[in-house]
């Protein structure tokens, strides 16, 4: 595989519909980039997009496009980077973990609820190949005590498949870092809001799901962050979810309940732009699906997309002002 370039004339948006025709770049990492863009309007060296073929992403590593990020015309960023399910041969062959319980652990239909994002990131590979919301040194899980108690591996992974996977996170942050720093070029700051889910009922399917004490609908991860800098960006993000209603009752969200917003992809925007990027991790309750079966409820799921797409105006707002 080649690689590909596209360059176009992006620009803060200034009005109209996100992610309209023609104003959108899609790229799918390790494959191609596909472009969509107004063949009227003048091309400007301002952005230029090159995208190189995918290190080692190979059959021993898994699908070819190991990633899609579409680019809008706003700072504001969605990510779903355990949504996806896709193992490679090799990979699959040397594990021990059936498809059932590996899919409980990931987060499906994350992808549909950034799916009104100007920006979005979407990740195809399954975490249980190389998780990529884990430092690189714990991104291939090697033992139960790594993956909630579940065995993995009939034996320990080839390196060839560890190097290949570890190649895959590079490639993934060196990609996020080229696409953050043009947004960041563009606007000055930016929020990307990491989306993800969790289970509530890991005692089995008819058990008594887990205390709601302890279980928000929506759980908002702000620890690595500077939580008094971005305050007027979380606090209005907060507040606007918080506004919502699900099945004629408030939706619960609260911030660093059960999950505290530590992961390597928060970590990275915080580390690598500390002034001007605000990463706020996201976990749904899994309310939207049977976790043990898979089966979605499609209702609840587009309910849940239209509350997180109507905080992006208000992110914007935010943002702008900010100092």
């Amino acid at each position: 595989m080649g690689s590909g370039r596209c360059e176009s004339a992006i620009s803060p948006r200034k009005g109209g519909d996100r992610l309209a025709a023609g104003r959108s770049l899609l790229i799918q990492g390790g494959l191609k980039i596909a472009c969509s863009m107004n063949r009227n309007r003048p091309h400007s060296p301002r952005i230029r997009w090159t995208m190189n073929r995918m290190i080692s992403n190979n059959d021993r590593g898994g699908s070819p496009a190991g990633w899609t990020i579409k680019l809008g015309e706003s700072p504001v960023v969605g990510t779903a980077i355990h949504s996806g399910t896709d193992v490679g041969g090799a990979c699959r062959s040397a594990m021990c973990l059936s498809d059932p319980d590996r899919r409980r652990e990931e987060d499906p239909f994350t992808e549909r609820f950034i799916a009104d994002f100007p920006t979005q990131i979407i990740v195809h590979r399954s975490r249980f190949q190389v998780d990529l919301n884990r430092a690189r040194d714990a991104a291939v899980y090697r033992s139960p005590d790594q993956s909630w108690g579940l065995k993995v591996w009939r034996e320990q992974p080839d390196e060839d498949i560890v190097t290949e996977s570890l190649s895959f996170h590079d490639a993934f942050y060196r990609e996020l870092n080229r696409v953050l720093a043009d947004i960041e070029r563009r606007y000055g700051k930016f929020v990307l809001v990491d989306v993800h889910s969790y289970n509530h009922r890991r005692e089995g399917p008819e058990a008594m799901p887990t205390s709601r004490d302890v279980a928000p609908d929506i759980n908002i991860g702000t620890s690595s962050m500077d939580r008094e800098r971005w305050a007027p960006v979380v606090d209005a993000f907060i507040e606007t979810l918080r506004g919502q209603r699900l099945n004629d009752e408030p939706i619960d969200v609260r911030e660093n309940v059960s999950f505290q917003g530590k992961g390597e992809q928060a970590r990275f925007v915080h580390a690598n732009f500390p002034e001007t990027g605000c990463a706020i991790a996201v976990e749904f309750k899994k309310i939207f699906m049977d976790e043990w079966n898979g089966d979605p409820d499609w209702g609840t799921i587009e309910r849940l997309r239209a509350m997180l797409a109507s905080t992006v105006p208000v992110l914007e707002s935010a943002l702008r002002a900010m100092r």
